[in-house]
């Protein structure tokens, strides 16, 4: 198979100041119409709307691609399993620490202490959709959640932008293609080359991410104000505060133990953040992080598998929301739990949050799911919760990415696939 990789001109496109700068600007622009003229930046969601679509038709594509020429590039089925093996284990490790000091951060400043909510007929029917959803999520257990990964069809997956099914396919696509020799040469050759063609065609979509960023900060502040964005829940502040936590401490000591600096590193991942902070959504700069990822020595093959697997499976700042929020509606709602209701919340949090990426509202279904493991806390009171579930979904998005971003330089650091001479090279520059 050749050595085709995502063009470096993309990279460098997303992290030269130019495109940091055009996506700063665009926040202060769409948060002044918002403030000056809400009636107008009301009517500019198309801008992110259009952005996002965009990213979506091209994101699937791009990602089977991706994951396909990566196994075959491994060479061997062992080294993909291997791979696949430690990538998952580290996910579960790092998800359930994430929860236990989410939840031991709420038992010690009990954010819902002193509210007292009750649920009124309006608040259960305004809540009565996620919790439906989440019902259907709650009930088909393991199960569904296995048979959801096998799509209708490889034209479904796609047509669907589902990650977990399109990674899927990709997957046994590229094992089935490895075992076939010669015979699959001419298919490696047109997969690399369609892999080019799509990581060419997101180098013109990003190229709106400025666009797409205005739009969303224009119609947020039109919709909320600043004065709602100054009287934000407490828990809403300690969740970004959390957050932050986890991406300077948690994620900061993995990339140090990997030998890699954690302030070069998120500095060189600066546009792909902003992105995502204004937009709340990381799928419009996965590519861009996979191939900032290879261009500073972490293995391709690591990051083909890693990275995809990461957006459904490795979701550190959505575990960190589930702790936080049931801590916090118990006791905002005077429920007391006991040690092993709080050990079944991990629990189902744990299977609950797998697959959980890129679908709206999908945080609050996934909460409504994990309550449902604890009856005693009404699931009416995700009201309060859903009134600022944007504002969360900023950190929660942005937190997300990080791990993402790490989790390849770990895996690629176990597996000795990273250069971490060509690391610091590419770090150390301005």
């Amino acid at each position: 198979m050749s050595e085709t990789t995502l063009p470096a001109t993309h990279a460098g496109r997303t992290g030269r100041p130019g495109m940091f700068l055009q996506v700063v600007i665009a926040t202060l622009l769409g948060l002044a119409l918002g403030v000056f003229a809400p009636d107008l930046a009301a009517q500019t969601r198309w801008a992110t709307d259009l952005f996002l679509h965009l990213i979506v038709m091209a994101v699937g594509p791009l990602l089977f691609c991706i994951v396909v020429t990566g196994i075959v590039g491994a060479g061997s089925l062992r080294t993909v399993g291997r791979l696949g093996a430690k990538a998952l284990l580290y996910f579960e490790a790092m998800t359930t620490l994430v929860l236990l000091f989410a939840v031991g951060i709420a038992l010690l400043l009990q954010p819902g202490r002193g509210i007292v909510f009750a649920p009124t007929s309006d608040d259960t029917r305004m809540i009565a959709s996620y919790a439906h959803n989440a019902h259907v999520m709650h009930e088909g257990g393991i199960t569904d959640f296995l048979l959801a990964l096998i799509p209708r069809t490889p034209a479904d997956a796609f047509a669907q932008g589902n990650v977990l099914q399109i990674l899927f396919f990709a997957i046994l696509f590229g094992c089935c293609l490895s075992q076939i020799g010669e015979t699959g040469a001419p298919i490696v050759r047109l997969i690399d080359a369609l892999s080019a063609l799509f990581s060419r065609m997101m180098r013109f979509i990003i190229a709106l991410a400025p666009l797409g960023v205005f739009g969303a900060m224009a119609t947020t502040t039109a919709r909320y104000g600043l004065n709602a964005i100054g009287h934000l829940a407490a828990f809403v502040l300690l969740y970004f505060v959390v957050i932050t936590l986890f991406v300077v401490g948690g994620l900061g000591l993995c990339l140090r133990l990997s030998g890699v600096s954690p302030i070069r590193f998120f500095r060189y991942f600066r546009t792909e953040f902003a992105i995502t902070f204004a937009t709340t959504a990381s799928d419009a700069v996965l590519p861009s992080v996979m191939t900032k990822l290879e261009q500073m020595g972490v293995d391709r093959q690591v990051v083909g598998l890693v990275v995809p697997a990461g957006y459904s499976f490795n979701l550190d700042a959505l575990s960190i929301y589930l702790g936080l929020a049931v801590i916090f509606l118990a006791q905002a709602t005077g429920t007391v739990l006991s040690a092993w209701q709080i050990l079944i919340m991990l629990a189902t949090a744990l299977v609950t949050s797998k697959g959980a990426h890129g679908v709206p509202g999908i945080a609050i279904v996934v909460l409504a799911a994990t309550l449902s493991a604890i009856p005693s806390i009404p699931v009416a009171s995700l009201v309060m919760l859903l009134a600022v579930d944007w504002f969360v979904g900023i950190a929660r998005a942005v937190g997300n990415l990080a791990g993402n971003c790490v989790a390849p330089v770990v895996i690629g650091a176990w597996e000795g696939k990273l250069d971490r001479k060509r690391a610091a090279e590419i770090l150390g520059r301005p």
